[in-house]
C-alpha cells in the first residue's frame, strides 16, 4: 500500500483519501462483517507511560511475560512483509508496536495488514520487549480496530504548523502535536492550583450570571442579545465583579469565581473576545493583602509547572518573589520625565502639550491623570518584562476602586504586568455608596459623550452598597495570559482550545 500522508494544503488529495477510506470501511463491513464503531468500550488496563516506567530495564532482545492491554491511535505504519512496525500514541506518550505473523497468527495479522491504516484507533494486547536496536516496544499478539479514521493524518503529523488549521481544527492539532496537549494539561494545573490556594484561604467558589441586563464591572464594550420572552436586551458579562461584591454584602465573607467573560473587541495575540478570568473578593482585606495573594497564586502556579524560572519567547522571566512594587507615577517619571506632582488642577493643557511633544495621540480635553495613563501605555507598559506590580492608578480611570486617603486623586489599586501585558487588576473596593453614585454618574456622562467602553450606571449595585459593604479587597487575573507566559505560548489562541475565528468563506 502506498503512503497516504499528504502535503499540507492539498485538499483534493485529502478528499480522494477520504473517498478511498470510506469505501474501505464499507468493504470491511460487507466482506468481514466487522464494524469498527460497534465496540461499546475497551478496557484499557495500561498506559504507555506505565509500560515505559515499569519495563525500561529490559535489555536488548529481552521480553517480559507481563501481558499489556492498552489502546491509542496509530501514527505511523512501516510494513515489511510478514512483520510491521508502527507507532502507537495515547494521551500522554507514544511507543513502537511490533506486529509479527508468528506472534499474531496468519488470520489476525492478515486482518491488521489489510484493514488498519494510520490514524485508526486500536486496542492492543501484547508483551513488552526491547528490540535488537534498543527500542522499548510492545510485541502485539492481538489487536482490535476500535474506530476507523476516514481522514488521513497531516503530513509530518508530529509537526502540524499551519496556524489556521491548528486553531480551526484543534482536534487535528491535538493529535499532531503532543506539546499542545501538554500545554492544556498545564493550563488545567494552573486552574487547579488557583482553586487549591484560594480554598486553603477559606474562599468559597461561586457562580454568577453570564447573561445579564447590564454589563458592568469593567470598562469594555459588551456583546448584546435579545431575550424574546422578556422582550428586553441582555448582555454577555464583561466581568464578574459587581455580582461577587453583592455576595460580600450578603456576608459570604470570601468568594471567587473562575469563568468566561466576553468583550466585543479586536482579536490579536493578547486578546480573544471570549476569555477566562478568576476574580476573588475578601471581606476585611485591602489591596496590600490582595497583592500578597496574587503573588502567592502565581508563584504556586509556576511551582505546579515545575520552575519559577521560565523562558518566554527567548526572554528569561523570574517568578521568584517578591515581585517589584512601584507606582505608575514613578514609572512614568523614570521613562518620560513627566512628573504628575508638578501638574496642578489648571495644568491639563500643559500635560496634553507634554504628551503631544512625545508623539502621543491626544484628542483634547484629557485631564493630566488621563495623560499619565496614556504615557504609561505608550512608554512604560511594554518595558515591564519581569513581574511588576504597578500601584497608584488615578481615580479618574478607576471607577470601582477606593481612593487613597492621603492623595484622593489616586486609588489603592494595582495592576500586575508580565512581559509588557496586564495579567491582574486589583484594588481596595470602593464601598461608599455616595462616592460610587458620583463615579457612575461621571462614567454615564462619558458614555453619553460617545465612550462605548465607559462603565454603566448600575442602580441595584448602589442599592447593595447602601446595605453596607465591609472593607474588601478584590482581584481579577487573566487565566489565558498567565498560561501563555508559564507555557511559552506566543499567542492567546495557543492556550484557548477553541479560539474565536472568522467563519470560512
Amino acid at each position: 500500500m502506498t503512503d497516504e500522508r499528504f502535503p499540507e494544503g492539498t485538499e483534493a488529495q485529502e478528499d480522494e483519501i477520504l473517498r478511498q477510506r470510506t469505501e474501505k470501511l464499507l468493504r470491511l463491513r460487507d466482506d468481514e462483517g466487522y464494524d469498527p464503531f460497534a465496540h461499546e468500550k475497551w478496557i484499557k488496563k495500561h498506559t504507555l507511560d506505565f509500560v515505559r516506567d515499569n519495563f525500561n530495564h529490559l535489555t536488548e532482545d529481552e521480553k517480559d511475560d507481563t501481558e499489556i492491554v492498552t489502546a491509542g491511535r496509530l501514527m505511523i505504519i512501516r510494513r515489511h512483509g510478514k512483520a510491521t512496525f508502527a507507532d502507537l500514541a495515547d494521551e500522554t506518550s507514544s511507543m513502537q508496536l511490533y506486529f509479527q505473523v508468528d506472534a499474531m497468527g496468519e488470520e489476525e495479522y492478515a486482518f491488521f495488514k489489510k484493514w488498519v491504516d494510520t490514524g485508526d484507533m486500536l486496542g492492543v494486547v501484547g508483551y513488552p520487549f526491547r528490540t535488537k536496536r534498543g527500542e522499548l516496544s510492545i510485541l502485539v499478539t492481538r489487536c482490535v480496530l476500535l474506530a476507523k479514521a476516514l481522514r488521513p493524518l497531516p503530513e509530518k503529523w508530529h509537526g502540524l504548523k499551519e496556524t489556521e488549521i491548528r486553531y480551526r481544527q484543534r482536534y487535528v492539532d491535538l493529535i499532531a502535536n503532543p506539546e499542545v496537549r501538554e500545554t492544556f494539561r498545564k493550563r488545567a494545573r494552573i486552574v487547579s492550583t488557583f482553586r487549591r490556594v484560594l480554598e486553603d484561604h477559606g474562599t468559597l467558589e461561586v457562580e454568577t450570571p453570564i447573561l445579564a441586563t447590564l454589563a458592568g464591572g469593567a470598562n469594555a464594550r459588551p456583546f448584546q442579545t435579545f431575550h424574546n420572552a422578556l422582550g428586553i436586551n441582555m448582555y454577555l458579562r464583561i466581568a464578574t465583579e459587581l455580582y461577587l461584591k453583592r455576595l460580600i454584602v450578603g456576608m459570604l465573607g470570601r468568594v471567587y469565581e473562575i469563568g468566561k467573560n466576553f468583550r466585543n473587541e479586536g482579536i490579536d495575540t493578547m486578546h480573544n473576545p471570549e476569555f477566562t478570568s478568576m476574580e476573588v473578593y475578601w471581606a476585611y482585606a485591602d489591596y496590600q493583602d490582595i497583592m500578597d495573594l496574587t503573588e502567592e497564586l502565581i508563584v504556586a502556579s509556576a511551582d505546579a509547572l515545575g520552575s519559577r524560572d521560565v523562558v518566554y519567547q527567548g526572554t528569561p522571566i523570574s517568578f521568584h518573589p517578591p515581585f517589584r512594587r512601584v507606582t505608575m507615577a514613578e514609572l512614568v517619571r523614570e521613562m518620560t520625565g513627566f512628573d504628575i506632582g508638578e501638574f496642578g488642577p489648571g495644568d491639563d493643557e500643559k500635560a496634553r502639550s507634554f504628551a503631544r511633544a512625545k508623539g502621543v495621540d491626544v484628542e483634547g480635553g484629557e485631564s493630566r491623570f488621563v495623560i499619565l495613563t496614556k504615557l504609561f501605555e505608550e512608554f512604560v507598559e511594554g518595558n515591564l518584562i519581569q513581574p511588576t506590580f504597578v500601584l497608584g492608578l488615578p481615580t479618574e480611570v478607576s471607577p470601582l476602586a477606593k481612593k487613597n486617603p492621603e492623595n484622593p486623586d489616586f486609588t489603592n489599586r494595582f495592576e500586575l504586568f508580565i512581559y509588557g501585558s496586564e495579567v491582574a487588576n486589583a484594588f481596595s473596593e470602593l464601598n461608599d455608596p455616595l462616592d460610587q453614585r458620583e463615579r457612575f454618574q461621571d462614567q454615564l456622562k462619558k458614555k453619553e459623550a460617545g465612550d462605548d467602553e465607559a462603565h454603566v450606571f448600575d442602580e441595584d449595585y448602589i442599592n447593595a452598597l447602601e446595605y453596607g459593604l465591609p472593607p474588601t479587597g478584590g482581584l481579577g487575573i487573566g487565566i489565558d495570559r498567565l498560561t501563555m507566559f508559564l507555557t511559552d505560548s506566543r499567542s492567546i489562541r495557543d492556550v484557548i482550545l477553541f479560539p474565536t475565528m472568522r467563519p470560512k468563506a
